[in-house]
């Protein structure tokens, strides 16, 4: 009895491998021939890396980083491999195999995209950042190296759970409801990394330039050279040697007054009072010559006195000087007023000052 179920069970194989004799060899001859497809791209794609890397060896980014044509390699014999695993799998009714390998082809791409941004990145701070006097690029730089591996790794592992069936929108709804409320917990501070982001478009300044400080203290100078630019503040050291941080949210809501962006030219106005009874056109060339005393004014456009206004008991009188050196602005407008001075007391001309006569009228008792 055994003998015969035997017998009969090994008919039944025969007859099930000779039916499906056809797909069986239909199956091998498309896994051979996706090997062979696969090793051809495999000799094509290391003839082009090889040619590149001879061309372009000794040029900008591969100059001293040889290992990212390593990477770039590694990148392309991965894809490689993936493709033709994936070309495998679909010959059968695989699906949870299917996932696995996507899965896995997911996580793959997000190593070598690391490797990528991690070497980018750094030529990209010593080619370009480093040309500028800002020190915004190296900033933004820095964070995108010390957060491209979060990024890259997060946004693999949401597909990955996608991929494999998991609903990722709990997560996502989780995400977002933290992200509102550490918003509302740290408003101000994200309020000042977006304006450093608009300073960084915008660069209404740069290191070194001369601004105008409006939240200088009491009885101190009210200007000062940018020393340091961060995302969320900026540091002005005032002439009087005071250092004053500003935070960046402050710094756009206000107008900006710089004194060295476009030009190192400035025209400074100086004010001076002289009696009625002075000669104006010999007071003017006065103050014009005392200007041109110091080597910072200009000669062209040459210095100019204008009358502005009539007080109670003065003619206002404006001097309009440009100075080719900014930083000198306090300098020109005292060495002026001193000067002024002290050559209308040799030619005699009065600087006039509020004056009242008091007259008392003695009655008779």
């Amino acid at each position: 009895m055994f003998g015969i179920n035997m017998k009969g069970f090994l008919n039944t194989l025969k007859e099930q491998f000779i039916s499906n004799q056809e797909a069986y060899w239909n199956t091998g001859a498309f896994i051979i021939a996706i090997l062979v497809c696969t090793a051809i791209v495999w000799w094509i794609f290391n003839t082009v890396i090889k040619r590149f890397e001879k061309k372009y060896r000794d040029n900008g980014l591969f100059e001293k980083n040889d290992h990212i044509f390593t990477l770039i390699r590694r990148v392309g014999h991965h894809t490689i491999l993936i493709l033709m695993g994936v070309a495998c799998i679909r010959l059968f009714d695989a699906p949870i195999v299917d996932k696995i390998v996507y899965v896995f082809m997911i996580m793959v791409f997000c190593v070598l995209a690391n490797g990528l941004a991690s070497n980018l990145i750094p030529f990209l701070q010593k080619k370009f950042a480093a040309r500028t006097d800002t020190r915004f690029d190296d900033m933004i730089l820095d964070l995108f190296k010390k957060f491209s591996g979060i990024i890259i790794f997060t946004t693999g592992t949401l597909l990955a759970l996608d991929m494999i069936g998991l609903n990722i929108m709990p997560f996502v709804a989780g995400a977002g409801i933290a992200g509102i409320a550490i918003g509302f917990a740290a408003k101000d501070t994200l309020s000042n990394l977006i304006a450093g982001i608009l300073l960084i478009i915008d660069r209404p300044f740069e290191i070194g330039d001369r601004i105008e400080v409006w939240t200088a203290p009491v009885n101190s100078a009210t200007w000062g050279d940018v020393v340091d630019i961060g995302l969320r503040a900026t540091k002005i050291q005032t002439t009087d040697n005071i250092v004053i941080i500003i935070p960046n949210n402050e710094i756009m809501k206000r107008d900006i007054i710089n004194y060295t962006t476009m030009t190192k030219e400035i025209r400074v106005r100086i004010g001076i009072g002289i009696a009625y009874d002075a000669d104006v056109k010999k007071v003017k060339e006065i103050i014009k010559g005392v200007s041109l005393e110091l080597g910072w004014v200009m000669r062209d456009p040459a210095p100019k006195v204008v009358v502005k206004s009539f007080g109670d008991s003065a003619v206002n009188l404006e001097a309009r000087v440009w100075i080719s050196r900014p930083r000198k602005r306090m300098d020109t407008i005292s060495h002026v007023t001193d000067r002024v001075k002290e050559v209308f007391q040799e030619e005699g001309i009065e600087i006039p000052y509020p004056k009242r006569d008091i007259y008392i009228k003695k009655s008779e008792p």
